[in-house]
């Protein structure tokens, strides 16, 4: 046998997405070339490790345990080298954040800087809905977790980032009347909501009835970005994170709506459990964010 780390690497992320094509992306490689990779690694064993079954994959016992093997082999390789680096006198290990959905326009801001300055270091970040976030936590699966909304079933400690600013928006090809009383707006119109478990549906909630808004047509869309062309495309009206929409502001392909009570502030927090004790990674963050993150603030802003 001569099969390859990136073909065990490959293997693995088959098996732990279920699926080719989310495999490549989250290895950023081609479909094909996940498939390619996947038939080589295959044709060195005379036992299958993955069958097709109703155009899904499916993985064998046989493929089990070799992708366990993998993900050994795989962790090894990885510890050797940490280990090298370390030697040198650099900052080794992986940093695990779990990030609500529309936290993904924010995170890689305040990591660009870090990432840069620790070429040791191994960055996993998880993108899910707040439910999951939390949850993560919970389990202790990562060093941190970015919301919007802080949870109430949870002890923790907490590093403000940035605010979140929540407006009405929808599309510029739609006319609607201005006359319309803020109460009766989404009578008229359609409203679309993200999913259950959502940081951004549960804001969203929280205004309607805090304002005692009647809801008449509504839909819901399980990301941030099926939502956003949805609104492009004329099927509605949301209300949504600015961080997430200025490009489509500035290009005119989204406008702002006006209502008393909006927009809605929240902060985008960095959350940790109070009793975690942080290794070197996690900690170099911390340390790296109360230095710079009010800099990093200012640039976004710009």
């Amino acid at each position: 046998m001569n099969y390859t780390l990136n073909q065990l690497q490959v293997f693995l992320k088959v098996v732990q997405t279920g699926s080719v094509t989310k495999a490549a992306e989250e290895l950023h490689l081609t479909q094909p070339a996940v498939s390619i990779q996947l038939k080589n690694f295959q044709d060195q064993f005379e036992i299958p490790l993955t069958e097709v079954v109703g155009r899904k994959i499916h993985v064998t016992d046989f493929g089990h345990e070799v992708a366990d093997s993998a993900e050994y082999i795989i962790n090894q390789v990885n510890a050797i080298n940490y280990k090298t680096m370390a030697y040198k006198g650099l900052l080794t290990g992986r940093l695990k954040i779990s990030v609500v959905s529309t936290g993904k326009y924010v995170m890689p801001y305040f990591l660009a800087g870090f990432m840069k300055e620790h070429s040791g270091v191994e960055l996993l970040m998880d993108v899910t809905n707040k439910s999951r976030v939390v949850e993560s936590l919970k389990k202790n699966e990562v060093d941190f977790a970015l919301v919007s909304l802080l949870p109430t079933s949870l002890n923790f400690e907490k590093m403000d980032l940035l605010e979140n600013n929540l407006f009405l928006v929808g599309s510029p090809q739609i006319e609607f009347n201005e006359s319309i009383a803020d109460e009766d707006f989404f009578k008229e119109l359609p409203l679309i909501f993200r999913e259950e478990g959502s940081g951004t549906r549960q804001t969203m909630q929280q205004f309607i009835e805090k304002n005692n808004i009647t809801v008449g047509k509504k839909m819901e869309l399980t990301s941030n970005e099926a939502v956003k062309q949805a609104v492009m495309a004329g099927l509605g009206y949301s209300i949504m994170p600015l961080i997430g929409i200025k490009n489509e502001l500035h290009n005119k392909q989204l406008k702002i709506i006006p209502m008393k009570g909006l927009p809605i502030t929240t902060m985008w927090s960095l959350i940790w459990p109070k009793e975690k004790k942080h290794m070197p990674v996690p900690l170099a963050f911390l340390q790296y964010l109360n230095k710079e993150k009010d800099n990093i603030v200012t640039k976004m802003m710009r």
